[in-house]
């Protein structure tokens, strides 16, 4: 009669088989369950070196734990973080083929031209509608992202503050318990925009439950259905995030910032004035011939003896405006 399948953990067979073990199996075992994710990828021979063992004694400590041999164990090992672990093993594969610097260039720019072109491809028009209407109908609109997804967090926020009030970022270096703080104000007219790529942060999806069972509109900005926050979403606009050598591509998120925010601006109606605005009140902190505006004294001293000809930048020497011959 054939045994029935062991689907106890790697853990649980250790904890079971922990009295009978050798010395050395004990070593590997502790290693094991003391740096389970790092034990995950490693080859027997670099497990076996850290350890201070021999491979046929690594080898022989996967069977003592019922596994045929090491690769059984080391299957069972990564099921645990088959998420996380993704990107790794992706990574040791790439890193064994040879290639020089331009052809990963060229390389990575192929990639992220193919995930734009999938994420295109795949939008949902109305989808896209709906996003745009619940930014502009919202009474106040949150932001959230972390990990890689902070940085396009931020983008996003800025670029919607253009087109409308009450945009709060809450990716602070308080981290998520600002966030979980500003969202217990949360009501119905309320947007929280969620983005999120893999790694998927616990934080984020636990934020995005919140904003959830708060009744607001949950727009997720992320990499597919199969993505934990979509699940929590009323809104989401999916991306492609294939990459060689990270977790997830930032740069087709990126793109979709900058679609969305674009999108928002041109239903907003008013973007010149507002950009016209938003122009005015930098001009003091711009670089170039618009660094010394508005002039010293304020606008009560425009124009300058001799009438505009003679305000220059910042820096610059005023012109006479009555040279000696």
């Amino acid at each position: 009669m054939t045994a029935p399948p062991d689907d106890a953990s790697v853990a649980q067979r250790i904890a079971r088989s922990f009295p009978s073990l050798s010395q050395s199996h004990r070593e590997v075992a502790r290693y094991v369950l003391a740096h389970p994710l790092k034990a995950a990828t490693l080859p027997v021979a670099e497990l076996a070196e850290l350890v201070g063992v021999s491979v046929a004694t690594a080898n022989r400590f996967a069977r003592a734990l019922d596994f045929e041999g090491y690769a059984q164990f080391r299957a069972a090992l990564v099921l645990g973080f088959e998420g996380a672990l993704a990107p790794v093993e992706k990574l040791r594969g790439d890193l064994e083929r040879p290639a020089d610097p331009a052809s990963v260039f060229d390389a990575t720019f192929a990639a992220i031209a193919r995930n734009l072109e999938a994420t295109r491809g795949s939008l949902d028009a109305g989808a896209c509608e709906r996003a745009v209407a619940a930014i502009r109908a919202a009474r106040r609109v949150y932001v959230l992202g972390f990990g890689s997804s902070s940085w396009p967090a931020g983008l996003l926020a800025r670029n919607l503050d253009l087109a409308r009030q009450d945009v709060h970022l809450l990716a602070t270096v308080e981290g998520p318990a600002f966030a979980a703080r500003a969202l217990r104000r949360l009501t119905a007219d309320d947007l929280v925009i969620v983005l999120a790529t893999p790694r998927y942060f616990a934080d984020t999806v636990r934020l995005a439950t919140q904003g959830q069972e708060s009744g607001a509109t949950v727009l997720a900005l992320t990499d597919g259905p199969h993505s934990p926050v979509a699940a929590r979403a009323t809104i989401t606009l999916s991306v492609r995030t294939d990459s060689r050598y990270f977790a997830a591509s930032d740069a087709s998120l990126a793109a979709l910032v900058e679609a969305l925010s674009s999108a928002v601006a041109h239903a907003s109606g008013d973007l010149v004035a507002a950009a016209t605005r938003l122009t005015e009140s930098v001009l003091p902190w711009l670089d170039g011939d618009y660094a010394a505006w508005p002039p010293q004294g304020g606008l009560a001293a425009w124009p300058p003896q001799g009438g505009p000809a003679a305000w220059s930048p910042r820096g610059a020497p005023s012109p006479d405006p009555d040279p000696e011959p």
